[in-house]
């Protein structure tokens, strides 16, 4: 119940963010509840993927680009997540979750998500995701029009380079 209290304060709040550019930054204050917590008594990590959803709904929002998916019925979709959990969010503590776009190319957006309490960083997670448009992905170039913008993509960061030659290597191990 208390997530769904936490998406709809969002939603309420949404219309009222402060517009970003696309590269910039955003950041989302909480505070861990007993029920986001695991029996070790610090943030379960699914509440960790929780809560980066509503990161990325609030950075959507704050490029202006939540208003134009709805409008264009364009879904995000997520294709890849690695979380690396630094030090434990414990009960009642309150933490920031920034979430910033890293770079894309023609089919994928790239994101990176940090919770950081106490002035200490607590995870990090890198973020692969896309757009469709009823079952059919959108491509990056279209996303980007509808911000009216024409910019080329900043150089991909080592990491995720690297993260991606990872996911190559564990579609081959599947086959």
């Amino acid at each position: 119940m208390n997530l769904y209290l936490r998406l709809l304060k969002l939603l309420f709040l949404l219309p009222f963010v402060r517009r970003r550019g696309l590269l910039d930054s955003g950041r989302i204050a909480y505070r861990v509840w007993p029920n986001d917590c695991d029996m070790n008594l610090h943030l379960n990590n699914g509440r960790y993927l929780t809560f980066m959803d509503l990161g990325r709904v609030h950075l959507l929002a704050q490029t202006g680009l939540l208003g134009k998916l709805l409008q264009k019925r364009w879904t995000p979709v997520l294709s890849a997540v690695e979380v690396n959990y630094l030090r434990p969010i414990r009960p009642f503590q309150k933490f920031d979750l920034g979430t910033r776009l890293l770079t894309w190319d023609d089919k994928y957006f790239y994101m990176e998500q940090r919770f950081v309490a106490g002035g200490q960083l607590c995870a990090v997670a890198l973020v692969k995701g896309l757009f469709l448009h009823r079952g059919k992905r959108v491509p990056s170039r279209a996303i980007l029009a509808a911000l009216n913008l024409d910019s080329a993509a900043p150089d991909m960061p080592e990491v995720v380079r690297h993260w991606n030659g990872l996911s190559v290597l564990k579609k081959q191990h599947l086959n």
